[in-house]
């Protein structure tokens, strides 16, 4: 199984080899180790995240979203020129042509398994369908919690200036 995650020594962008069953997992940049926690595999298939504890992981397509977007944008602004030279059949051509390359690409790219905490990206895994797909409420409330960490570090932060002055 591959690994991509920001290891939260270093918070370098890594990816590593991870047998099935390994005890921890060797960042390459700093060299620290992360353990895998326990209950993590269970019946061969993955139940929760190798470098947070989250239990609460989703299954999407192992595309570039930018890359997905630009070629949407791109055939519909070739549709507008063709469209704008009255060009009807090009038009339609183009918006088609730009479907098909959409659904080649869902039925060729494979499926990888991201950790909505920790944004881990796990691939070459069995049984990756049996996941849930992306779900917006939950992304959306580890979304809120990452701001309110934020929000209450700056506070202490700020805290800690003014006691010091």
């Amino acid at each position: 199984m591959n690994v991509a995650f920001a290891c939260p020594r270093c918070e370098q962008s890594v990816r590593v080899e991870v047998p099935e069953g390994a005890a921890a997992i060797a960042c390459p940049a700093c060299g620290g180790t992360l353990s895998v926690p326990a209950g993590a595999f269970h019946d061969g298939r993955l139940e929760r995240c190798l470098v947070c504890p989250s239990e609460e992981l989703f299954i999407r397509k192992d595309f570039s979203q930018r890359l997905g977007v630009s070629i949407v944008v791109l055939g519909f602004a070739v549709s507008c020129v063709t469209w704008y030279l009255y060009l009807p059949y090009w038009t339609f051509g183009v918006l088609f042509a730009t479907a098909l390359i959409d659904v080649l690409l869902f039925f060729a790219v494979p499926n990888c398994l991201n950790c909505y905490r920790c944004d881990a990206q796990y691939r070459g895994l069995a049984g990756l369908d049996n996941h849930d797909h992306f779900n917006l409420e939950t992304h959306e409330r580890y979304r809120q919690q990452a701001i309110r960490l934020r929000e209450a570090e700056a506070a202490a932060a700020k805290r800690s200036r003014q006691a010091a002055n």
